[in-house]
């Protein structure tokens, strides 16, 4: 994104009235009332008995992650159906890229359903409309969501299952919510509508529109369905496993000592904005050894605060004297400001990595995929004996190429994707191999999938 700090790269929209108003709301909202049941909902209806209505609503879960077998809140406004159809998937996880899906799936998320579909109504006169949802003990780390269905309409709400003890798998994936939240328009609060914004509510429901006012899946953050969708829908067809976890659950890790159990730690999506702690957390991580893979570009660009549930912020790291290159290998270079296209990477340096290649058909010359968005490349702070796997030439203009990085740093290994949108490739069956290179050589699991 833009390096002057508060500037948007797509079209402004300022707040409304009407924003402000919601905003109240979502406040009073998020202060809920709890329902004592597995699934329940206060009891009551607004509409007559079977009367429904297509006005959207928006759902979104009180945290960004819950442990196996803990009680999830999902805070329910907007709309004015009486009543609509809950069902949890795990997103990416139905059926094998390229093969049919069982029936029962949900089409947005990829998501295998965890749950038997389940009715639940609004309570009546102006009670906050709230639903405890028991999550199962038994279910795997990974990204999940809970789908309302009301007439022919959807609405989502994602949420983070981490594991019930940190480091039961060689790896851990972090998740990017607080990216996810900040390019939330919901109440006009977002960084990239108004200049004006600096506090960021990491407990609204996600919109049904982008920043520009284009139309995505209503309740899916828009870099969940761009940029970290794919990766799961290879993870969960690769049989490797991982534990996941939010951006506040990685804020908690007190210490690098607590993530010694992972061999490689995995940023699946675009992780922008991350705060003092978790810079200096995962440097210290590498600094003992511990490898990092970088799946998309733009990473720990956003210096920002997190406390409880707001995000405040942001200035770049490189403006407080700490480049991002000097973690991740290269750093954020820039955007396509609309104009530029998406175009393929060229292969150009296998020998630096070549188990990253082996058994893909790639090699120096190749020519796969289209990227581009938000691009990397390497610099002066980029750390000794950093690599260009690959570029796109001129994917910016003449001299501004993207380019894909590794680097050695005594035992640490860093890979970073250099375009946003690398990651959500990892499915195809071109890529699949690549990326279970990745996971296997850095992790040391193996599998015979």
């Amino acid at each position: 994104m833009n390096i002057a700090p508060h500037r948007s790269r797509e079209r402004r929209i300022p707040s409304s009235p009407r924003s402000r108003r919601q905003r109240r709301a979502a406040a009073s909202l998020a202060s809920g009332v709890a329902v004592t049941a597995a699934v329940a909902v206060v009891f009551g209806v607004v509409l007559g008995p079977g009367q429904a209505s297509n006005a959207p609503l928006l759902a979104g879960f009180g945290a960004r992650s819950y442990a196996p077998g803990q009680v999830a809140v999902l805070n329910i406004s907007g709309g004015d159906t009486n009543r609509a159809t809950l069902q949890v998937f795990q997103a990416g996880a139905a059926g094998t890229p390229g093969v049919a899906v069982a029936s029962g799936w949900d089409r947005h998320t990829f998501g295998k359903p965890v749950t038997a579909p389940q009715l639940v109504n609004r309570p009546s006169g102006n009670a906050r409309w709230v639903v405890h949802l028991r999550l199962g003990s038994n279910w795997a780390s990974g990204d999940y969501v809970a789908r309302l269905t009301w007439g022919t309409h959807t609405d989502y709400a994602p949420f983070v299952l981490r594991p019930s003890t940190l480091g039961t798998s060689p790896v851990l994936v972090v998740e990017p919510t607080n990216t996810w939240h900040a390019y939330d328009v919901v109440d006009g609060d977002s960084w990239y509508l108004d200049s004006s914004v600096h506090v960021i509510d990491l407990t609204h429901p996600f919109a049904n529109s982008r920043v520009t006012g284009a139309a995505v899946p209503a309740g899916l953050p828009l870099q969940f369905s761009h940029y970290d969708l794919g990766f799961l829908r290879w993870y969960w067809h690769s049989g490797y496993r991982a534990d996941f976890i939010s951006d506040d659950d990685l804020e908690r890790i007190s210490n690098a000592g607590r993530l010694s159990r992972y061999r490689l730690i995995v940023f699946a999506g675009h992780e922008e904005y991350v705060t003092s702690h978790t810079f200096d957390v995962i440097t210290q991580y590498r600094n003992a050894g511990g490898n990092l893979a970088f799946l998309s570009a733009n990473n720990f660009f956003y210096k920002v605060k997190v406390s409880g549930n707001t995000m405040t912020g942001r200035t770049p790291w490189r403006d407080l004297g700490r480049p991002e290159a000097a973690l991740v290998g290269a750093q954020y270079a820039g955007w396509d400001e609309g104009k530029y296209p998406n175009r393929p990477y060229h292969i150009v340096n296998t020998a630096a990595a070549p188990w990253l290649f082996a058994g893909t058909g790639l090699h120096d010359g190749s020519v796969i995929g289209n990227y581009g968005i938000e691009v990397d490349e390497p610099n002066a702070a980029s750390p000794p004996r950093t690599h260009v796997l690959a570029e796109i030439p001129k994917e910016l203009g003449p001299g501004k190429p993207a380019e894909m990085t590794i680097y050695t740093r005594g035992r640490s290994t860093v890979f970073d994707a250099g375009a946003i949108n690398f990651g959500s490739s990892a499915h195809w069956p071109t890529l699949s191999r690549f990326f279970s290179n990745l996971w296997s050589h850095l992790s040391g699991e193996s599998t015979d999938s």
